[in-house]
This record gives structure tokens, sequence and C-alpha cells, in this order.
């Protein structure tokens, strides 16, 4: 026998499942639903971990685990739950919960962890539960529950993230819930666009200067790391930094200390590093324009952001949010019909998230109508032309073209630029296939599993993402 296990869930169907997998493992289970049963049980007996659902029939499971600390101090608690948002993972996380998991959920990874917890307890801290209100990130899908884990278990701690994505997936939005949830929220938190700054004046901007460093410089100017000094840095575009800030922003990072240009005074300067880019950085690396040393120093925890064509399933709450948002905002209050929510899921998104926001603030604005319909939509936006079949016969062609376009490898290495580039959507295509399985994933590609595995690693790619549901 691994343990005992005292399992908190009032859906029977889920419960029935979850004792199964936990009894092949060897782990002995006492089940119940209810948080009165939960405590009768938990006096009566010791237990290596606890697993417990949040809405239970006689109240909320996350807001009475003061009450378990009390009976079982030093009890790995696991956090079940069909309240999939980002309040719900920051409030398991808070409430020191070994893991959250939101469901549906992997049965196979809820075992390993349980495994994990056995023996693995720590004492807790008072805390309290952070508020949905002005809650930064919205959606419930898969995808988006991998980001909130991700971000709940950064909170506590000071590790440099890494956040990658498509343009206007919502990095910027990772980077304000990490601070605003975690320890440094009463410090500042300051953003750069390191692609908006001319790369001559990019480390005056970082790192300050002093009077008379160069022409123009006619004062002492406090540089961005100086500016968020207790608080959080956040290095947006982190992949069009030149050769030479992304030298001397290595050195701040491995010293914690800068200097302002022109200047002989090394300053300590105590900040949280978050980092974005949409672009594939690996390439970048082969052909030396970015430092590998760098890479590895802010890919410390990296976090993946989605596309919204791979999280369809939260476009009506994300549409309704924005429309309740454009209301505030001084915009007629109005309302989707289905057929209108089906138009708007039907639709490309290339722009992602931030798109999608423009065309509900301009559906607001411009609808004849106060419930929105399909061809309220299509009056205003138009109808989005969908490929025919000779177009989708050359969008890998197309694809490569337009990649080409935009990153321009420099001569001798297109080749390898391009393969580093369409290795990452391969390998997520073989994980998809193969519901995440790497070992059927990597004889699909035809590949080592060690390779993958390392190559997953180096793209910061998720694999649990591509599990297949319980």
């Amino acid at each position: 026998m691994n343990g005992k296990v005292l399992l908190v869930e009032d859906d029977g169907a889920i419960a029935t499942v979850i004792t199964a997998a936990l009894e092949d493992e060897g782990f002995a289970v006492d089940h119940c639903d209810s948080i009165a049963a939960r405590d009768r049980l938990l006096a009566e007996n010791s237990y290596h971990v606890m697993l417990t659902d949040v809405m239970l029939s006689d109240g909320d499971g996350m807001e009475t685990l003061g009450d378990v600390r009390a009976l079982t101090s030093d009890l790995p608690i696991i956090v079940l739950s069909a309240q999939n948002t980002l309040d719900t993972a920051v409030r398991a996380s808070e409430n020191q919960a070994f893991e959250y998991f939101p469901k549906p959920f992997d049965l196979e990874e809820m075992v390993r962890t349980v495994v994990q917890a056995v023996g693995q307890g720590e004492g807790v801290e008072d805390t309290q539960p952070v508020s949905d209100d002005g809650m930064p990130l919205v959606g419930r899908s898969q995808a988006m529950q991998s980001v909130y884990r991700m971000i709940a278990r950064v909170l506590r701690n000071d590790l440099t993230v890494l956040v990658t994505g498509e343009s206007g997936t919502g990095k910027e939005l990772v980077a304000e819930a990490i601070h605003q949830l975690g320890s440094r929220k009463s410090g500042p938190f300051v953003a750069v666009n390191t692609a908006a700054i001319p790369h001559d004046l990019i480390e005056s901007e970082l790192f300050g200067h002093e009077k008379g460093a160069f022409t123009g410089a006619i004062s002492q100017v406090i540089g961005k790391f100086e500016q968020a000094n207790g608080g959080t840095l956040f290095l947006d575009e982190i992949g069009d930094m030149p050769a030479d800030a992304q030298t001397r922003l290595l050195r701040a990072l491995q010293s914690g200390r800068i200097r302002r240009v022109g200047g002989r005074q090394e300053i300590a300067v105590d900040v949280r590093i978050v980092a974005a880019t949409n672009r594939d950085l690996m390439p970048m690396i082969a052909v030396g324009d970015f430092r590998e040393d760098l890479f590895y120093r802010l890919n410390v925890v990296p976090i993946e952001l989605p596309p919204l064509r791979e999280r369809q399933e939260d476009i009506e709450v994300l549409a309704q949010h924005f429309l309740l948002q454009a209301a505030e905002d001084g915009l007629p209050r109005r309302q989707f019909s289905e057929a209108g929510i089906d138009a708007l899921r039907l639709r490309q998104w290339r722009g992602n998230v931030r798109e999608l926001r423009n065309v509900i603030y301009r559906l607001a604005l411009m609808a004849r109508e106060d419930t929105i319909d399909a061809a309220g939509i299509e009056d205003i936006i138009g109808v989005e032309e969908v490929p025919g079949e000779e177009d989708e016969k050359g969008s890998m062609a197309l694809a490569v073209d337009q990649w080409l376009a935009s990153n321009k490898p420099v001569a001798g290495a297109v080749y390898h630029s391009a393969l580093a580039a369409f290795e990452k959507p391969l390998m997520e295509h073989a994980l998809t296939e193969t519901s995440g399985n790497q070992v059927r994933a990597a004889q699909l590609l035809g590949i080592n599993r060690n390779t993958l595995r390392k190559r997953l690693g180096e793209l910061g790619i998720q694999a649990d993402r591509f599990s297949k549901p319980l």
C-alpha cells in the first residue's frame, strides 16, 4: 500500500474513476461528498494526501481549507475544480495547495501528482483569497488552464519568466497578472517594448544615463531597471533587442547590478524579470542573432500563450467579457444571439484576442439592434473569405514564403532557420495526434524519445497540454 487518500468529490462518476485509478496504484481511498463528512473523516483518520473539489453540496471547499489545516497542518492538498478560471488557480496557490487540476484533467498526471505528494506536506501560512474583480485573463479552455497553472506556480517566487505567443494573445496581461497577484504587487510594474526603441537608445532606456554621457544628454535619466526596483520589469519583444544590449542585459541579470550609460558606479537593483516575444528564438540563436546564454537566463519558466484558433471554446466568454467592458466604457449595452456567437466562432481571428476585442467594440458601437446576430456581424465586419481547394494546395508554399518575408534569415542560414521554425508546429502536431504521449509521438516523427524531450524543452512546448482529458 502506497498510502491513504481522502477524496472529497460530489460527482459520483468522477469519484469512481479517480478511486479506481488510485487503488490500481496501491492507495487506500476514503471518499466523501461534503465538507461536514470531510471534517469528520479528518478528525477520525490520518491521511497522506487529500483531493478536494471546490464547490461541494454544503459549501466552498476552498474557503474551508483553513479548517483542514487546523486538523492536520502538513497534509498535502490537491484541488480539483470545474471553476477553471485564473482566480481558482491563484486561490489554490495562496491556500498552499500542492497542485491544482482544472476539470477535465488528465487522469494519469493526477495519479502521478498524488504519488509525488505523499509525504511531502509543508507548513501553511495564513493567506487571503484573491478577488475575481479585474482578473485580466479570460478563458476556460484546456489550453488556458495550463497557462493559469503556470502563473499560479510562479507567484510565490521570483523566477524569471519568458512568455511566448503570437501577437495579440495577451503576453503583457500574463506579466501584469504575475505582478499583481504575486509577492511584488506593492512594488512598481514597468513595461518596456524593446522593439519600439531606437537601437542606439535602448541601453539608455533600460539602464539610464548620466548628464553629458552623449550628445543631447542634458541631465541624468533613471532607466527602467531602477524605476522597477522592488517590483517587476516586463521586457516585451525581447527578440528584437540588439546584440550589444543583449550583452549588457545578460550581465545585469547575472549580477543584479546595472551601470548607467556614461556612469562609473554600479547600482544594485532588485527586480523580477518577465520577458516576452512573438518570435521563435531558437532559429535566431542558430544564426547568432540572439544570445544562447541570455535565452537560458530568461527561459527559466516558459509560459506559452495559445493562439485563439486553438481555444475556440473561449470565444464566447471572451466576446461577452469585451461586450460588458465596452458598455462600462460608455458604448451602448448589447447582447449576442446564439447565431451571433456561432458566427464569431467560425472566424479565423488572425490577430488573436486583440483583434476579437477590437471587433467587439466596433460591433457595440455600430450595431443597429441591441441583440447582435450573424447578419449584424456580417453587415459590420463583412464576410470572411474561406480558402478554396486550390489555395489550400499551395498553403504550405505560401506559409514558407510568408515566414521568409517576415523573418529575413541571413544568407547561408535560410535552410536551417526555416527547419527550426517549422519544427515546433510539426512536434505539436505529433503530440496532438498521440494525445501527448511522448513515446508514440517520437515514434510517429521517427526520432529518439530523448531527442524529442530535449527539443520540447528547448522549444518551450508543454506536452501535458496535448494530453487527453478525463
